[in-house]
């Protein structure tokens, strides 16, 4: 079981702790909600919690409940700019369907 980080997304998350002042990485999961059933949330955090799957790449530490590893297994964080548009990228081999507005998937 692995999530990886571009390092794209390794920059941009270094880039924000160093702002930010404090942190110790990022932690993914999803949630339910929105038309297909399944949603990322992405949260700074400032400790590992004991129950987190730890993976680190690029000096970036990411984060992952068990609950979660599950729908995002393999999945890629990255982190693009598309013209005036930027932000993080979800590459999951998981999702069979995504809802026509990109806010929510299904596994």
């Amino acid at each position: 079981m692995a999530v990886t980080l571009t390092e794209a997304a390794a920059r941009h998350v270094s880039k924000y702790l160093a702002k930010r002042g404090k942190g110790v990485g990022v932690r993914l999961g999803v949630k339910t909600t929105g038309c297909s059933g399944l949603a990322y949330k992405l949260e700074y955090v400032d400790d590992v919690a004991p129950e987190d799957q730890l993976f680190e790449q690029h000096g970036v530490k990411l984060m992952i409940d068990p609950k979660s590893l599950a729908y995002i297994d393999g999945t890629e964080l990255d982190y693009v700019r598309e013209g005036l548009n930027e932000g993080f990228r979800f590459n999951n081999p998981n999702e069979r369907d995504r809802c026509g507005c990109g806010e929510s998937f299904r596994v």
